[in-house]
Parts: C-alpha cells; structure tokens; sequence
C-alpha cells in the first residue's frame, strides 16, 4: 500500500521562533566553518544555518524527516528569522562532511554556563563534586529500506552515544559518537578515558570496572562510584560499622578492600578503595539484552572512603536518570531517526539535541519533560500561543503553589 504523502509544510505551521534568539548570536561565529574550499564564495548552506534546521526539526511536530527540513528552508518566515537561504535536498545531505561538529561544544559549554542547579538533593550536599553519570546508548543507522528487510542490523548499522549527565543540572554536557563495535578505541572505557575531567564524580556501571580507568579519573582529581561484577576478586582489609541508615537501605557490608585482579597483567588500583554491599532483589538472565544475571546482591566500589554507605547506595540509584534522558533524547526528541548517515551529521543532530534540552531548562528552569516539550511543539506547531505557553512554564516554577 502507497504511504499517504504528507502534507505541505505552510507559513502559518511554523511560529516560536523567539525560541531561537539567545542561540542565534553564539551560532554566527561558526558561519564560516567548512568554508575554506569555497573559492568562488559559492556556498548557500552554511554551519550555523545547519544547525538551526536541525533544531527546528528537533521542536516542530510537522518537520520530521531532512526533505522536511528542506521544505521548512524555502518559507519566508523561516528564511527571515534564521538568516538563511534555500537550500536542496542534496546540499543538506552532503554539506555535512565539511562541518566541524566539534565546534558546537563552545556553544554547549557556554550554554551550560548560565543554567543553574534546578533542585540539588540535600542528601548530597556532603560530595564537593559534581555528580556526573556515565552511559552509553546504541542507535541503529540503516539508511536504506532494502537493509532493513534483508539482514539483521549489524555493528556496522549502529552507532554508539557515550553520554556524561550532570544530575543537579539536568542535563547531559557531553555525548561522544563512535561506532556500533565497542572495541579499541571505541570501546567504552577508551572513550571514558578521555573525557575525564577534574572535580567530577563519576557514577558509572559494571561496563566500565576496570582498574586503569579507576586510577585516572583520580590522578585527574576525581572520584568515581561503579557497580562491579558479582565475582570480583578482593581480600577484606577492613569491616566498617553499619548505622541504622544504611541498615535501612539494605547495606549488608562496608569493607576497606584490596583488589586481588583477575590476571597478572591487570594494573591494580592505586589509591584505597572501599566496596559497599546492598541487598538487591535477585536478577536472573533470561537472554536476549536483559543484562547479566546478579546473585542478589549490589557491589559498589569507590574510592570515596568519607561518605556514609548510603549515599553511597544513593549515589548509584540516581543512574536511573540518564536511562531516562536516553529513552526522552530517542523517542520524545525524536533522535531514533537520524537526519544523516555521516558520523559528522550525527554527530550535529546529537549535539543540537543537548542544545535543545538545554534551552527548554533555562527557558523554564526546570528539567526537560514530555508535558513541556509537547507544549513547546504545540507552541511551535501553532496550537497554542504564547500566552499559553508562558502559562504552563509559570505552572512549572518552583515557587508556584
């Protein structure tokens, strides 16, 4: 059966781009970039043009494919309030390839600059660091239809997202993209490895036990709290006393430990560390990507030897926030559908994106949510005006009673 063509994009579908104002100023500088070939100053698509299109189909309901976007260039209104010109479908698809996506994370960095902590958890307040949550993310790339039916998605068709998410703010700060195969240096240790930085705490899962990348992040004057595996070897150097709060959490053991490694090549940790156990509810493997089986019992490791075995256990639990941020970046912000197969276009459309749940923050400061991202697409669709949309961000404010 024909699929139902889509309606045309109109000058009245496209309003809300007040939106874009605070990004457009620090966007200009990237103008030039990809232009050094352009003798002839031929270009009509330029980086920062680029990059509003992306996020306009990152907010717009009615824009949801990169012929969307090449529709949405050629509206007046469009042409007049992000400063750009028509552009075909072929240059948006190939442009890509001379873009810096790099260059966006000055843009990402100021950005992040003026959002404030929206509701530090007080039961924290004892870190001194940043809490920073470490994940990845797989996404498949298949470009072509006759891919999808005749084989099964491969390493080759996915690219893997290696997020950094700062809990106090809200909002993820750094996303590498590398390929589907996690070995080397797209392995996700490597690519940790490389994006420490100091004064973070990092909470990360089993996937990145390991006792190199453990040493580093504290030589760079961080900390880290990461669930290790169920048959970790160590030998108990000391037995610390549980309190009734950590009793009530389900804190088993707290030991000051040496780590025995699993083979003689293995560095070991350098500096103390401490392995705080909690009763867990049993998770047994049934295949599939349901994860490793657990014996019931959580191990986390740290090198923080100053903070109770609780927040310990606190600490890891918020982990559950950057798997919501991975489902609200692929379904709500709608990144399952990638604007381009290149590594550098992806690389755009993902950074754009962290630029977007950035913008909803400091426009409503509060965190990124499906209620206030629908009412911005709503807003930016034409079906609510806005009036109505100051109304529900004022609804959002702290203080509001």
């Amino acid at each position: 059966m024909a699929q139902a063509k889509r309606p045309k994009l109109r000058e009245r579908d496209i309003q809300g781009m007040k939106f874009f104002e605070e990004l457009v100023p620090m966007l200009e500088r990237l103008h030039e970039v990809g232009c050094q070939r352009d003798k002839a100053g031929n270009r009509q698509l330029h980086f920062d043009e680029y990059c509003l299109l992306v996020l306009l189909f990152l907010y717009n309901p009615i824009v949801t494919s990169l012929r969307g976007i090449q529709q949405a260039g050629e509206l007046k209104k469009v042409q007049r309030i992000l400063g750009c010109g028509r552009a075909s479908l072929g240059s948006l698809s190939e442009s890509v390839s001379v873009f810096e996506p790099q260059r966006l994370i000055k843009v990402i960095e100021e950005l992040g600059g003026k959002l404030q902590p929206l509701a530090k958890d007080p039961r924290l307040k004892e870190l001194q660091q940043t809490l920073t949550l470490v994940d990845g993310s797989v996404l498949k790339v298949l470009p072509w239809l006759s891919q999808a039916m005749l084989q099964k998605p491969t390493d080759e068709h996915k690219v893997r997202l290696h997020a950094h998410f700062e809990v106090d703010r809200h909002v993820p700060t750094r996303i590498d993209v590398t390929g589907g195969t996690p070995r080397g240096e797209d392995d996700e240790r490597a690519v940790m490895a490389r994006s420490i930085e100091p004064d973070h705490l990092y909470a990360m899962d089993r996937g990145y036990a390991k006792f190199t990348l453990f040493n580093k992040i504290v030589a760079a004057g961080s900390s880290y709290v990461c669930r290790v595996r169920d048959n970790s070897a160590y030998e108990v150097l000391e037995s610390r006393p549980l309190d009734e709060e950590d009793l009530e959490v389900g804190v088993v053991r707290d030991e000051i430990v040496r780590l025995t490694g699993t083979s003689k090549t293995e560095a070991l940790p350098d500096h103390p560390v401490r392995i705080v156990t909690i009763k867990m509810t049993p998770h047994v493997k049934r295949g599939g990507n349901a994860g490793p089986g657990s014996d019931g019992f959580l191990r986390l490791i740290t090198n923080r030897l100053d903070l109770p075995a609780w927040v310990i256990g606190l600490i890891f639990e918020y982990r559950w926030t950057i798997e919501v941020f991975f489902r609200f970046f692929k379904h709500v912000l709608g990144c399952r559908h990638l604007l381009s197969t290149q590594k550098q276009g992806i690389e755009i459309q993902v950074y754009m994106a962290i630029i977007a749940c950035m913008l909803i923050s400091l426009h409503t400061n509060r965190k990124p949510t499906l209620r206030t991202y629908e009412m911005i697409c709503l807003y930016f669709a034409g079906w609510a005006d806005e009036e109505e949309l100051f109304a529900h961000i004022e609804k959002l404010q702290p203080n509001h009673s």
